[in-house]
């Protein structure tokens, strides 16, 4: 570094000359410092207030229809079928969702579910579809079988009487049995999954899979399902709407 001298004036003089250069240099820098910053902090201030704020963003809880708390499917004719999971929803099914002229599948194994179809007279392949139906998310999926007989009555032949228990009730009349095979299968219906008799899915869903008694785990089955219609649709769907559409045990599951 370089000092220059002024040779008119002392060391002294000299010395004192530079100390007040620095004092007003030093001043000059914490100025431009502090203008510097100012600068910063108005150029933030102004990309903050050009971003547009941001809705916060609340996933949607899918609203639910009254007949999804139930066993249901929509069969090839359009008409809804609905059936009970347990005691207490076969008991309600029968007693709060039935009217006497509409007809009620079960079968004699214990436990089966009562499904109604939601029509008076409807047509045959209803008909067929509902026992399809009543087989398949019976007991006898998990029993290794192939088939099972259904049978059907009218609302009015079922009767509530005291003593039984909750979802048991007992059946007067003719009853129209039909042996029926187990399998069912699964599709997007509107915004959600059915699962129910093949002709009724077929008819009325897309992405089609085929479900019979297998080994693969239900979980299993939901988690492929649920990875398919997100990837290949679009479509997010909730795991435990899946598990609650699916078949009562283990399947194998291939796509139509």
């Amino acid at each position: 570094m370089k000092v220059v001298m002024d040779l008119s004036k002392t060391i002294e003089e000299n010395a004192n000359q530079y100390f007040e250069k620095a004092k007003k240099d030093k001043k000059k820098l914490e100025g431009l410092r502090k203008a510097y910053k100012n600068t910063i902090q108005k150029i933030e201030k102004l990309k903050i207030e050009d971003v547009p704020e941001q809705p916060e963003q609340k996933k949607s809880k899918r609203k639910k229809e009254w007949y999804e708390k139930f066993r249901w499917f929509v069969s090839s004719d359009k008409v809804l079928v609905i059936g009970g999971r347990d005691a207490t929803t076969n008991d309600i099914i029968i007693k709060k969702k039935s009217l006497p002229q509409e007809i009620v599948f079960h079968t004699d194994i214990r436990g089966s579910p009562f499904f109604v179809v939601k029509a008076e007279n409807p047509p045959q392949n209803t008909i067929n579809e509902a026992y399809e139906a009543c087989a398949s998310f019976s007991r006898a999926w998990n029993l290794g079988v192939v088939a099972t007989e259904v049978y059907y009555v009218k609302r009015e032949q079922v009767k509530v009487e005291m003593g039984l228990p909750k979802g048991t009730f007992m059946i007067y009349g003719k009853r129209n049995y039909k042996t029926t095979e187990i399998k069912l299968a699964i599709g997007l219906y509107e915004d959600k999954v059915m699962c129910g008799p093949v002709d009724s899915v077929k008819a009325n869903c897309e992405h089609v899979f085929m479900l019979k008694p297998g080994k693969e785990k239900k979980s299993d089955v939901a988690k492929k399902l649920r990875q398919y219609y997100a990837k290949e649709c679009g479509v997010v769907i909730d795991i435990e709407d899946i598990l609650s559409v699916l078949p009562p045990g283990d399947c194998d599951i291939e796509e139509l």
